[in-house]
């Protein structure tokens, strides 16, 4: 099976361009930038679409200008745009527009995240859109969505963590509030957007007819609370910061090892009991304050302090090793080196490479969806310039 479609350069790199994958000859036209929308239409490229970047001239991406940079180039920026194609048009221009028309009549997803309300001044809101593209999918991501009191308001990712409830239950008790140490608020947008346009091309398949979809930042994080949500719905409670430690089942969190620390995750009495065994302290489990996960859930504080007498005896990898033998779940805390070099991810190619025709190879995180259809290729699509592509996407779409 032919992965990649390769067109020859001038320089002396074959650009690679779009993914082999279930969503082949689909063409996205992409009008995002930062994180949200841009990790959208990654996903959306790492599974087989045609993604054409639609970018403001001069200017560009504004994470062209996000660090670390590697020769002057944004990694934050080619971690997630790699696979596009770009082309600068401003859309307030007479001229650009006649462009981004006859790329818009071809596509079949348009992918959004400008502040609502700003591309129907230009002209390109849903209804203006539909008319003319009628089978056209079309995606708007934004803050706080389309509808209600805030959706003039922008968002950043820390706000929407903040208003969604999220910092409320991250951290220490009685710390400071505390932001999730990724960009949780536009990834969860960003993988929602990516659901919802999958479901409107089945659904196109059946009625013929494209569809808007409306993805607020802040819906994203109140649909993620999970437990929280359940546990303040159901029993009015306003959950706290807990550390490590799952509200609901025990042992489920982090514990003092002799070096550092191991997580345990024992999710039901007979893992405990196991874990019991193996720490030679049978007895433990036929305590009442422990015998069943609710008792265990109730006395979490004296469970932890049992379980790290015997655990800060040796260091994490010998726990490690012997609970992983029985099948315990459990697992160090690895640093982002840790993790990226674990046997287990390179494994499943979730380290891969694209090509930037200054830098070279540049490394960058994998898809994890895996296909029995299509082979996870180790190399992505290239990475572009600003308005690499111009002449290449005016001479087709002209």
């Amino acid at each position: 099976m032919n992965l990649l479609i390769r067109v020859k350069s001038t320089k002396t790199h074959d650009i690679y361009n779009y993914m082999d994958g279930p969503l082949k000859n689909l063409l996205v036209v992409d009008l995002t930038r930062v994180l949200v929308g841009p990790y959208c239409t990654m996903i959306l490229s790492d599974l087989g679409a045609r993604v054409i970047k639609v970018e403001a001239p001069e200017i560009g991406d504004d994470s062209r200008k996000f660090g670390p940079f590697i020769k002057d180039y944004s990694a934050y920026f080619m971690s997630l745009n790699r696979g596009k194609e770009s082309i600068a048009l401003n859309l307030k221009n007479t001229d650009d527009k006649k462009i981004f028309d006859k790329i818009l009549s071809k596509a079949d997803i348009l992918v959004e995240n400008f502040k609502p309300g700003t591309l129907e001044k230009w002209g390109y809101g849903w209804n203006d859109v539909n008319k003319k593209y009628p089978k056209l999918i079309y995606a708007s991501a934004s803050g706080f969505g389309q509808t209600g009191p805030l959706k003039e308001l922008p968002a950043y990712d820390m706000v929407v963590q903040g208003m969604g409830g999220l910092m409320s239950v991250t951290g220490q008790p009685n710390s400071e509030p505390t932001r999730v140490g990724t960009s949780i608020g536009d990834i969860t947008a960003g993988l929602f957007t990516a659901i919802g346009i999958n479901a409107a091309l089945y659904d196109r398949q059946k009625t013929g007819k494209g569809m808007y979809i409306d993805v607020s930042m802040l819906d994203c994080q109140i649909a993620i609370l999970e437990n929280a949500i359940a546990r303040y719905l159901a029993k009015n409670e306003i959950p706290k910061p807990m550390g490590s430690r799952h509200p609901s089942i025990a042992p489920f969190e982090a514990f003092k090892t002799k070096d550092s620390h191991i997580i345990i995750a024992a999710g039901n009495d007979r893992l405990f009991e196991k874990l019991c065994e193996l720490l030679a302290m049978p007895e433990m489990s036929k305590d009442p304050k422990f015998s069943n996960n609710l008792s265990r859930s109730k006395n979490m504080d004296e469970l932890k302090n049992i379980l790290e007498k015997k655990l800060v005896s040796r260091s994490t990898s010998e726990w490690v090793k012997d609970m992983e033998k029985e099948k315990i779940p459990c697992g160090p805390i690895f640093n982002i080196k840790e993790a990226v070099e674990n046997p287990q991810v390179d494994a499943r190619n979730m380290i891969v490479k694209a090509f930037h025709k200054e830098i070279g190879d540049f490394k960058l995180a994998g898809n994890p969806i895996k296909m029995s259809s299509y082979k996870d290729e180790k190399t992505r699509g290239d990475i572009p310039d600003l308005d690499e592509h111009r002449e290449k996407i005016l001479k087709e779409f002209n």
